[in-house]
């Protein structure tokens, strides 16, 4: 789970760091006000990698993705990111955890 998890939000921090660079083309936000926003939310994506197997971090990268999804009403292409993300968030949590389950049952059974 760790790594399906961890290369979703790698990929996530990227398309923040991109979507700021049109934030501040096509939004009357401030730069500094997308700059601050965009930076939080690229350090929660990769600090969250390194905390993914600790308890309440898959609520933490829920959150997260329904905040890129909300930051949609300040950039709406962020609206479909943030779905896509967000299935993939979904995608990595659900086949991470049937992964670390069938590999917890191969090594009790040897």
């Amino acid at each position: 789970m760790r790594t399906l998890c961890s290369s979703t939000l790698i990929g996530e921090a990227l398309l923040i760091m991109f979507a700021a660079l049109v934030a501040m083309q096509l939004s009357d936000v401030g730069t500094a006000t997308v700059w601050t926003v965009s930076g939080i939310a690229m350090l929660l994506c990769v600090l969250l990698c390194g905390a993914i197997t600790r308890p309440g971090a898959v609520a933490v990268g829920w959150a997260l993705q329904v905040g890129l999804i909300l930051s949609g009403f300040v950039l709406p292409i962020m609206f479909g990111l943030g779905v896509v993300f967000a299935g993939l968030w979904w995608c990595s949590v659900h086949y991470g955890r049937k992964i670390d389950e069938i590999k917890a049952a191969r090594a009790a059974a040897a």
